[in-house]
């Protein structure tokens, strides 16, 4: 009698801390929902791995939303430019996808798009096919006024993204602003970690590109220049909090996509930390709303 006694409480205990599990995972959605925001695992994360174990990996990691690089692995070998994948490659990362509980990819990127209006009404088509509603680029000076064009007929957004100074025009943001103004459907992919690398205040850059933000992608690095390194977020020198609340001041609606470019073949313990100061930072930033 005493062992049924103390195997229904053991179930119980357990049921208990399952369910505490649970609603705390939906607690700290709930506040991110509020803000309007969402948290992506960038594929590129993963890119040591083919695309279905990240689709795997990311969920295991709790995340909800997923952005997909401009190259892709089927078979954790072979990379592929993410565009030139077939129907039935598409059909079975799709088949993934729902089989993890995930919709579509939130965006993609870094795609090409150039000043060639056919080969970017191309990538255009492909994003339309697969229900992509940005694309991340770093397109031509010459192609932005095509790119809106484009942007309107199909009713997809172009962030351009920022990798460093001597690799991008765009690592300032003040060519971002010059790219957008005019242009609602251009705007900026926040690339955090290319800044610092460039030897930007990041939370400068951010205040900058005030209302033209539509996708960022998250980073924490443990030093300024080029030879930093990713670290889970809030431990560095990025400004992390600070951001996100720069970020709640300007009514941003978005994804913060993981872009963990450290410790590649065993990176979720890190990125599982971000994860957590993500959630407690949104469930901070929330309760300052009441």
């Amino acid at each position: 009698m005493k062992i049924k006694i103390l195997f229904k409480l053991s179930c119980i205990i357990l049921f208990a801390a399952l369910a505490g599990c649970a609603t705390n995972k939906t607690a700290n959605t709930r506040s991110a929902d509020q803000l309007g925001w969402q948290l992506a695992i960038h594929s590129y994360t993963f890119q040591k791995f083919s695309i279905f174990d990240a689709i795997d990996m990311t969920a295991k990691l709790g995340v909800k939303y997923m952005s997909i690089s401009g190259g892709v692995s089927l078979d954790g070998k072979t990379r592929l430019t993410t565009v030139d994948l077939t129907d039935a490659q598409r059909a079975a990362i799709d088949e993934k996808l729902r089989a993890d509980g995930f919709g579509h990819f939130v965006n993609t990127g870094v795609v090409q798009l150039p000043a060639d209006e056919a080969k970017s009404r191309r990538v255009f088509e492909f994003a339309k096919k697969w229900g992509i509603n940005i694309l991340v680029a770093e397109p031509p000076t010459n192609a932005w006024d095509m790119l809106e064009k484009l942007c309107e007929e199909y009713n997809i957004r172009v962030a351009i993204h920022e990798h460093p100074k001597g690799h991008s025009i765009y690592w300032n943001p003040d060519t971002v602003l010059a790219a957008v103004q005019g242009r609602p459907m251009l705007g900026a992919c926040a690339d955090v970690g290319h800044w610092i690398r460039s030897g930007l205040d990041p939370l400068e850059c951010v205040k900058k590109l005030n209302g033209h933000i539509f996708v960022l992608h998250f980073k924490d690095l443990n030093e300024y220049g080029m030879k930093a390194h990713d670290v889970p977020w809030g431990t560095g020198v990025g400004k992390s909090r600070q951001i996100m609340e720069e970020l709640k001041r300007q009514h941003f609606h978005g994804a913060f996509c993981v872009e963990y470019e450290y410790h590649w073949e065993n990176s979720s313990p890190e990125i599982a930390q971000c994860v957590k100061f993500f959630n407690q930072t949104c469930d901070e930033l929330v309760a300052e709303l009441k």
